[in-house]
């Protein structure tokens, strides 16, 4: 049976989603769904999360995942609104923890090969690295993967249209993780049409998968 990762990451991109509005959630699920996403990491950076999270849910259209979560609060929040899965930006055993606790996939965060043992240590194989870009982007993750052989990344933090190929072209690489066709400002602006535009372009760059 296919896991609720191995879903999340089967397109080769997880759209993440900064949601101000609750009520864009629908009219976002929607224009992922058209541009052929089957996925979405909603974040928790904002009070709308919750909500958002809720009404993707509702609507049926997409996998949904929560983001950002750093607390196990948190992770309580996220799943009472429906999220399938947990990624977290660092290592936190409490996160975790919470979420062996309720049964729920986390992938945590790592910019280290100390936090890569720490998420071994925990079970986990698959992780964020993250911000990705900003620690060194390629050269970091063919580094870190030489002593991690059976790790399996998703970088996430910094990847664009432009630089999204050379990272999807890895073979440890189970996805990556972008906002650049879902920018805050085009779901502000309600440009839904754009977003579809730019999704279905960004799925085109992992190829079949």
């Amino acid at each position: 049976m296919e896991t609720v990762l191995g879903r999340a990451c089967a397109q080769g991109l997880v759209p993440v989603a900064v949601i101000e509005d609750g009520a864009a959630a629908v009219l976002l699920g929607r224009a992922l769904a058209a541009a052929g996403g089957r996925v979405v990491e909603v974040t928790f950076r904002t009070v709308a999360a919750e909500r958002a999270i809720a009404e993707l849910v509702e609507q049926g259209l997409l996998l949904v995942g929560a983001g950002t979560v750093v607390r196990p609060e948190q992770v309580d929040a996220a799943r009472a609104a429906g999220a399938r899965f947990i990624v977290s930006p660092g290592f936190d055993v409490r996160v975790v923890e919470r979420c062996r606790e309720l049964a729920l996939p986390v992938v945590p965060g790592v910019a280290s090969a100390s936090e890569i043992m720490a998420a071994l240590a925990a079970g986990l194989s698959l992780v964020k690295l993250f911000p990705a870009e900003p620690l060194g982007g390629l050269a970091l993750l063919r580094a870190l993967h030489a002593p991690f052989p059976d790790v399996r990344f998703i970088p996430t933090g910094g990847l664009t249209a432009e630089n999204a190929p050379g990272y999807l072209r890895l073979p440890y690489v189970a996805a990556i993780g972008g906002s650049w066709m879902l920018a805050p400002s085009l779901i502000a602006a309600g440009d839904f049409d754009q977003i579809t535009r730019l999704t279905a372009a960004a799925l085109a760059l992992t190829g079949p998968r």
